[in-house]
């Protein structure tokens, strides 16, 4: 207990605020903040690592696990808040808020990812004097959902609307002691106010598709389609689904009710946190075999997205080769860099290129100088579908950066939609960056 929940936490605290000695009012302090972790609902992450084993405070977990990240977060500053209460911190702490963020980003380069732009949708609502953005989740009862909900719900990020039958939603809470959500606004898509409203636009939408008016009642009683006429209306700022559904058919009314912009292309898009990097993978998730045409649109989407990161995008078309094959795959991406620079000359891009050639720069340095990219890409464009949901999988899997999404590109709205393999963490990642995107659309 002392070595891994103790120690490090009260000499973190200590060391932070140059406290001349540990003393009995911060070993207390210590002991408090523990106590009330314990009490807190344990992660998905931490019974992740006990074999999935769910805890709940009782006989069998008084105190925290080891590997439960949240300890330092606690613990450290409440030392330090002791340390200077009790006279013996040199350099006292200003803002404790900074200071738990900067906690955060040296345990998980995500962790502090996700903070910075938590603060960042909250200050833009405050600045404008406006609403955090509304999200809707079609998945209700989703224990995922619901448990990412409490997280995010305590920040006040967003306000969130789930889709369902009230009583079975709040039944599924109680079972989850999530009693505390019982406040989240919830929809039932029949009743209401615009359904026949909705229903009358998806059939003047749908209707020269094969869509007759009763098959669009039925699907507007659908909350993945309700969601998503939700949001094309202005309804919801955004939504997220997918939690208990496969990705194909969340996705699709996205599609088909909110759409795409002009000259734009709905993709799939990753943010791959690599030590000090950030790299976006894209198309992920949507096209399976997209033309040249789509490429440059798909590039050109993730080279805005890297540019809202205040990243200079260097975007590379990867194939099998390095400038020289004329099979057709290596020519459309290599057709998709010409188009590229065509319309976005200040856009640094190049290819057909291998992936090592792409992220190595000593490689494209010794081999190829001609390159238009130096110091590595870190916007990756894949060929094909295969390529790139092979790609962000097998760095998710298999170590060394931590990934963020799918994110959806190209939509006129922020819709988002999860993988059925994701944690409460990856869903609590995306509603953060659903937000994100909502503000930055809405402008």
């Amino acid at each position: 207990v002392n070595n891994v929940l103790g120690f490090p936490s009260i000499f973190r605290g200590a060391l932070d605020v140059q406290a001349t000695t540990i003393n009995e009012e911060m070993k207390i302090a210590a002991v408090n903040a523990l106590a009330e972790l314990a009490r807190q609902d344990v992660p998905e992450s931490v019974s992740a690592a006990y074999s999935n084993q769910a805890f709940h405070y009782g006989p069998e977990y008084i105190i925290p696990k080891p590997f439960d990240s949240r300890v330092l977060i606690h613990v450290a500053p409440a030392v330090a808040r002791a340390a200077m209460d009790s006279g013996v911190a040199k350099r006292p702490i200003q803002d404790f808020k900074k200071y738990i963020e900067e906690l955060e980003g040296m345990q998980s380069y995500r962790r502090g990812f996700i903070r910075s732009h938590i603060n960042q949708v909250k200050n833009n609502a405050r600045r404008k004097q406006e609403a955090v953005p509304l999200i809707v989740f079609p998945e209700g009862r989703s224990s995922k959902i619901l448990k990412a909900l409490q997280s995010v719900h305590q920040e006040r990020v967003i306000r969130p609307v789930l889709l369902g039958y009230e009583d079975a939603v709040h039944a599924r809470m109680d079972e989850l002691e999530l009693s505390d959500l019982k406040g989240i606004e919830i929809w039932q898509p029949a009743k209401h106010p615009r359904f026949s409203e909705y229903v009358e636009k998806f059939y003047d939408k749908r209707k020269r598709k094969g869509v007759m008016l009763a098959e669009a009642e039925r699907l507007m009683s659908d909350p993945y389609y309700f969601s998503a006429m939700a949001v094309a209306e202005g309804d919801a700022d955004g939504l997220v689904s997918g939690a208990t559904h496969p990705y194909s058919e969340c996705v699709r009314p996205i599609l088909e009710l909110i759409g795409t912009g002009r000259r734009r292309t709905a993709s799939g898009l990753n943010i791959v946190l690599w030590q000090d990097r950030i790299l976006l993978f894209a198309d992920t998730t949507i096209n399976i075999d997209p033309t040249s045409e789509q490429l440059a649109n798909i590039a050109v989407h993730a080279a805005q997205v890297a540019k809202f990161f205040k990243i200079d995008p260097k975007i590379a078309m990867l194939s099998y080769t390095n400038f020289t094959a004329e099979k057709e795959s290596p020519k459309k991406m290599r057709r998709a860099a010409e188009l590229v620079r065509e319309r976005y000359p200040r856009l640094i891009v190049d290819g057909e290129m291998q992936a090592d050639t792409a992220v190595n720069p000593q490689i494209m340095e010794r081999i190829f100088p001609f390159g238009d990219i130096k110091g590595g890409a870190n916007v990756l464009v894949f060929p094909n579908l295969d390529a790139g949901n092979i790609g962000y999988k097998l760095v998710q899997q298999l170590g060394g950066g931590e990934v963020l999404g799918p994110f959806i590109m190209g939509l006129k709205k922020a819709a988002n939609v999860l993988q059925r393999t994701c944690s409460v963490d990856d869903v609590v990642n995306t509603i953060v960056m659903t937000a994100v995107e909502a503000q930055v659309l809405k402008e």
